[in-house]
């Protein structure tokens, strides 16, 4: 079954083809005032300091950056950005798309928690130059002392560029198909791939992310926490404001992290009650916890248009709480709009976002496992929820079966295929695995495109017209015959005791004698003290469970402390990371290794 359709405006000779960062000159001209991008700067200021630069400051930034990339950078040359998120940040993608040398969004070496994804990316990447800042340059000089990467040309301080070389600015064509940036995946089964996205895909993925808001109303504005070396970071925050001459309001992650509340608060003070944002399921749910009624109450959410929860498996659990939590800010019950995509179709692929409550089925769990999406009551024994994803915009997607590549009928699930302008052209410098992942071919293509489309690695199925995610092919446990899918036992696991951290649980399969074995991996709680953590009950605790709502046995569980599960950049659960780190014995285990034997 497919969906979708292209853009009229994407068509070859289209309006859309002409390449996004073109548009900034444009907006400079016609709206040389308005504001363009606002950062927060929590790092001072508890409250947060506001630094603006309208469109036609952008505009000359941009330019002055591009004239000093190229003093000692070609065209087609790759700039990795090392560099904390400011408004500096911002300036040097622009500069870099201007300048047509291949930009690398990356990050300042002493952000905790990525340092081996740095160094894969960054060496993968072989950049000529590094552009950072002044304070993060102690970081920088670290990590190249430090580690065997590529030496730069020259170190680049993004603080320090002289505006006034934008006059001597004279910017080349740039190509629909020229090579914009390289957007390192998250790197959970493997080294960091960098997925080729051409200015054709960025112009593509915004025009399709704009339509499937669809904004009402004068100049709506992106509110955001999400790091821009992360794909749904970089494209709601830079590249949806460019479609229109928008404003993006954005701050860095770790503000997010220390207070979630700044997020809301951030979106309750614009003024002109037209705001969209995005994020990640663990984020609504981390804001979702923390809120405080009384100061909830104080909030004016009723300008959230669109919040777009994406990125990772979204728990119907997860929309409620939040919804429940800002009903009394205003929330709309619409403002929820979950959604699917992935680095390689540059970001966004679909969304449920048409002002209505997100829609979940309650589907037989038995049947799913068989790859048979059927509706059932949700008070049924082995029953369990699924959101739908809405509708691909601007593109299309296919459920196909993987071996015969034969597109599948409703509700039945297969692969998820994406073709449409926004899926890039390729991983950098591995042509073997390019074909394979984005060079797939339809059987009988009927009236779909034959090729090429994109094989996400995600099952999916399409009922009813809207697209439902189900999980990801490498992670299905297949026991006994039997498939499973890991997020459905995770959940499982941390509902089974309060002693589990919730989302923090891995669930994989091992090889054993004629199938595969369960193994769970489960962060301990840090809300419930190691003196009254009684290891052996949670054990009891989560094997009847598993036991009950999925008729297995766990070959083994492990208690781990708090992050030693493997997660991704966008914080999805790395189960591979993890299954390999427990299969070398390196997990920390918490009061000792739990290994009793199903």
């Amino acid at each position: 079954m497919a969906l979708g359709s292209l853009l009229p405006e994407l068509q070859p000779g289209g309006p859309g083809r002409t390449p996004l960062i073109e548009r900034v000159g444009r907006w400079a001209a016609e709206r040389p005032d308005a504001p363009a991008f606002t950062f927060v700067d929590f790092s001072l200021d508890p409250a947060g300091t506001e630094i603006t630069a309208t469109w036609a400051e952008v505009d000359r930034r941009a330019r002055a950056t591009a004239a000093r990339l190229r003093q000692k950078a070609g065209p087609g040359e790759r700039v990795a950005l090392l560099l904390p998120q400011t408004l500096e940040y911002m300036m040097t993608m622009l500069g870099a798309m201007y300048a047509r040398v291949v930009a690398v969004p990356l990050f300042s070496p002493d952000l905790p928690g990525h340092a081996d994804r740095l160094i894969g990316a960054y060496t993968d990447a072989e950049p000529v130059l590094i552009v950072t800042s002044r304070g993060a340059l102690p970081h920088v000089e670290k990590f190249l002392a430090d580690h065997d990467v590529p030496r730069p040309r020259e170190i680049m301080f993004a603080d320090g560029i002289d505006e006034g070389l934008a006059e001597f600015w004279r910017g080349g064509p740039i190509g629909f198909d020229d090579l914009a940036y390289l957007q390192y995946t998250s790197g959970s089964t493997r080294r960091p791939a960098g997925v080729e996205i051409t200015h054709g895909n960025v112009t593509a993925n915004a025009a399709q992310l704009w339509a499937a808001w669809s904004p009402d109303g004068p100049h709506p504005e992106l509110v955001s926490w999400l790091p821009l070396f992360h794909d749904m970071g970089l494209i709601a925050t830079m590249a949806l404001p460019m479609v229109r001459g928008d404003h993006a309001i954005y701050t860095d992650p770790v503000s997010f992290i220390m207070n979630p509340m700044r997020w809301v608060e951030l979106i309750a003070s614009r003024p002109n009650k037209n705001v969209y944002t995005a994020g990640p399921n663990f984020a609504y749910e981390y804001v979702a916890s923390t809120a405080v009624p009384e100061r909830v109450a104080e909030l004016d959410l009723s300008g959230l248009v669109t919040c777009l929860n994406g990125a990772e498996p979204i728990r119907p659990a997860t929309l409620s709480a939040f919804a429940d939590a800002f009903a009394p800010a205003g929330l709309r019950p619409g403002a929820q709009a979950p959604g699917y995509g992935l680095a390689e179709a540059t970001v966004f692929v679909a969304a449920a976002a048409q002002d209505v409550p997100p829609k979940i089925v309650t589907v037989d769990r038995e049947a799913l496992a068989r790859g048979l999406l059927r509706a059932c009551a949700a008070g049924d024994e082995r029953s369990g929820p699924l959101v739908s994803c809405g509708r691909p915009v601007g593109q299309y997607v296919a459920i196909v079966d993987p071996e015969t590549r034969i597109e599948q009928p409703d509700s039945l699930v297969g692969e998820i295929w994406v073709h449409g302008p926004n899926t890039a052209r390729g991983y950098w410098r591995n042509t073997e695995r390019s074909q394979e992942v984005f060079g797939a071919e339809l059987a009988d293509a009927g009236v779909l495109p034959a090729g090429p489309w994109l094989r996400t690695g995600d099952y999916g199925v399409v009922h009813e017209d809207e697209l439902y995610v189900t999980g990801r092919m490498k992670d299905l446990i297949i026991v006994d015959g039997r498939n499973h899918y890991p997020q459905d036992i995770e959940l499982t696991v941390q509902e089974a005791h309060q002693a589990v951290r919730p989302d923090h649980v891995a669930a994989f399969a091992v090889p054993g004698e004629g199938t595969e074995r369960l193994v769970l991996v489960a962060e301990r709680n840090r809300r419930v003290p190691l003196a009254r953590l009684d290891l052996a009950e949670v054990e009891s605790a989560v094997r009847a469970a598993v036991a009950v709502e999925h008729e297995l046995s766990v070959q083994d569980f492990v208690v781990v402390e708090p992050g030693s599960v493997a997660r991704t950049s966008s914080g999805k659960i790395a189960r591979a990371a993890t299954r390999r780190r427990y299969l070398d014995g390196e997990l920390p285990a918490s009061a000792g290794r739990l290994a009793g034997r199903g």
